[in-house]
C-alpha cells in the first residue's frame, strides 16, 4: 500500500508518518495485515511535481494540510478549501479513486460557540468539496471533525491549550487560566493515530453529530456521513492545570498520580513529559544514610503503596520489626543475603514461639519475598565484601503519624529455623 500524507510536518502528520514508518519497516507487529510499501509526505515547501507523483500512485490519502492561525482570515479559505480543491483535482487528473481522508474540525458545525467562525466556514467548505468529490468519482471519503487535540510534538502557544499549559508548567513559565470551569473536548494523538490505522484497514468509526451550545457530540452510526475517533475526554481547564502541577511536583513529593490505563491523566502525563527541558529529565533523591547503609524512597502513590531501595553494607542486618496491616515485597537485585521472618507471639498448640522462616536470596536469581502482616522480619547481608541491594515495595506509603512499625528481634534463643525452599518445613 502506498500512502500520501499532506501536512506531513504538522502535529498530526508527524505522528502519523512515524507510526506508518514503523509498520512499513516491520517494527510494529500489531497490524500484521497492513502492508505499507511507500509513504509520500507533502507539506509547505513541497513541489507540485511531488504532489502529482504521489497522487498518481497513492492507494490512500490522508489530507491533514490546513491553515489554523493565519495572519489574515482570508487565508482560512485559501489554505483549507483551496488546497483541498487542488488535491482532489490532482487525483482526478490521474483517475485515482483511492480512499481519501479529510482532517476537518468540530468548528465546521458552525453551531453554538462556533457560529460565524471563519475557520469553521473554511472547514465546512472543504467537507462539502470532499463529499461532492465522492459522489462524482465513487471514491470512498472519510471526513473527520476533530475536537481539540493534544499529545507529544504539539506546538505550544498556537492552537492547543493543553500544549501551551504543558510547556509553561514544564519550563517554569508564567501562564494564565481565565476560567477554570471552561470545558474542553479532547482527543489524544495516539488514539487518533489508532483510528487512522483503523481507517487504512477499512474499519473507520462512522458517526453523525449532535450540536449544543457547548459542544458538538459524535453519535456512533454505522452508515454515518462523518467519521470520528471513538475515544475522547471531557475535562475542564482547572482539572488540566491541577494535574500538571502534580506532575511537576512529583520529583520532590515522589507521589506518582493515579494514571489508570486509558485515563486522561495517563495521556496528559505522557504529553507533559514531552515538554521537559533537558535539565529536568533527571532528578536526585533524598537518601537516609547511616553506618548500616542507605535507604531511599523512589516512588509514592496514593493507592498503590511506595517503592524504595535499600543498600546494606557487608555483614549488616536491616529490619527487625513487624507491621499490623502493612506488607512488603523484598527483591534483592545485587549481592547475597538472607531474609528471615517469624510470626510474633506463642503458638497455642506447642506453647512455643513460632519458627523462623528463612529465604536465601541473590541478585543472580531475583525473586520476590513477601513480608507478611504480623511477622517480624529482617534482611541480612551475608557477603563480607559486597553491598546487598534490595528493591522494596510496601502496600502503603510511609506515614510518620501512623508508621505501623514495631521493633521485634527475629532470632531468639531456641527458635526453630525452617527453609521452605529447601523442603525442611
Amino acid at each position: 500500500m502506498k500512502i500520501l500524507v499532506t501536512g506531513s510536518n504538522g502535529f498530526v502528520g508527524r505522528n502519523l508518518v512515524w507510526n506508518l514508518k514503523e509498520i512499513r519497516d516491520g517494527k510494529n507487529h500489531t497490524r500484521p495485515d497492513l502492508l505499507i510499501t511507500e509513504i509520500y509526505g507533502y507539506d509547505i515547501g513541497s513541489s507540485q511535481e511531488s504532489l502529482e507523483q504521489a497522487c498518481s500512485r497513492a492507494d490512500f490519502v490522508f489530507n491533514l494540510a490546513g491553515v489554523n492561525r493565519p495572519k489574515d482570515q482570508k487565508e482560512f479559505m485559501e489554505g483549507n478549501f483551496g488546497f483541498a480543491s487542488t488535491l482532489l483535482d490532482t487525483l482526478k487528473k490521474y483517475n485515482n479513486t483511492c480512499p481519501v481522508m479529510l482532517s476537518s474540525s468540530i468548528q465546521a458545525s458552525l453551531s453554538g460557540r462556533y457560529a460565524g467562525s471563519e475557520y469553521g466556514k473554511s472547514k465546512l467548505a472543504g467537507e462539502e468539496l470532499f463529499f461532492d468529490y465522492g459522489k462524482e468519482t465513487g471514491a470512498k471519503v472519510l471526513v473527520y471533525r476533530f475536537p481539540n487535540l493534544f499529545g507529544k510534538w504539539c506546538k505550544p502557544n498556537y492552537n492547543s491549550a493543553v500544549a501551551t499549559f504543558c510547556n509553561a508548567v514544564a519550563n517554569d513559565l508564567e501562564y494564565t487560566v481565565n476560567d477554570r470551569s471552561t470545558e474542553l473536548d479532547l482527543v489524544y494523538i495516539d488514539d487518533l493515530i489508532e483510528e487512522m490505522l483503523d481507517a487504512l484497514e477499512g474499519r473507520e468509526h462512522r458517526c453523525e453529530y449532535e450540536s449544543s451550545a457547548d459542544s458538538v457530540i459524535p453519535m456512533e452510526k454505522s452508515d454515518g456521513r462523518y467519521c470520528h475517533v471513538p475515544t475522547s475526554h471531557h475535562v475542564t481547564l482547572g482539572e488540566i492545570v491541577d494535574q500538571l502541577q502534580s506532575f511537576k511536583d512529583m520529583p520532590v513529593s515522589l507521589y506518582l498520580p493515579s494514571i489508570p490505563d486509558g485515563s486522561f491523566a495517563k495521556k496528559l502525563y505522557s504529553t507533559y513529559l514531552s515538554y521537559l527541558p533537558a535539565e529536568k529529565m533527571s532528578y536526585c533523591f533524598k537518601s537516609n544514610v547511616d553506618n548500616r547503609g542507605v535507604f531511599t524512597e523512589l516512588i509514592r502513590t496514593a493507592d498503590h503503596g511506595q517503592v524504595s531501595v535499600n543498600v546494606a553494607k557487608p555483614g549488616i542486618t536491616r529490619g527487625e520489626h513487624w507491621h499490623n496491616s502493612k506488607w512488603e515485597l523484598f527483591i534483592v537485585v545485587s549481592g547475597h543475603g538472607l531474609i528471615q521472618e517469624r510470626r510474633i507471639g506463642i503458638d497455642p498448640e506447642t506453647g512455643k514461639g513460632y519458627p523462623v522462616i528463612e529465604f536465601e536470596v541473590t541478585g543472580e536469581q531475583m525473586k520476590a519475598i513477601q513480608m507478611l502482616p504480623g511477622y517480624t522480619h529482617n534482611i541480612i547481608n551475608l557477603s563480607p565484601t559486597q553491598d546487598l541491594v534490595t528493591v522494596m515495595w510496601a502496600n502503603e506509603s510511609f506515614d510518620p503519624g501512623h508508621p505501623d512499625t514495631f521493633y521485634e528481634q527475629v532470632n531468639r534463643d531456641g527458635d526453630e529455623k525452617i527453609n521452605p525452599e529447601k523442603g525442611n518445613v
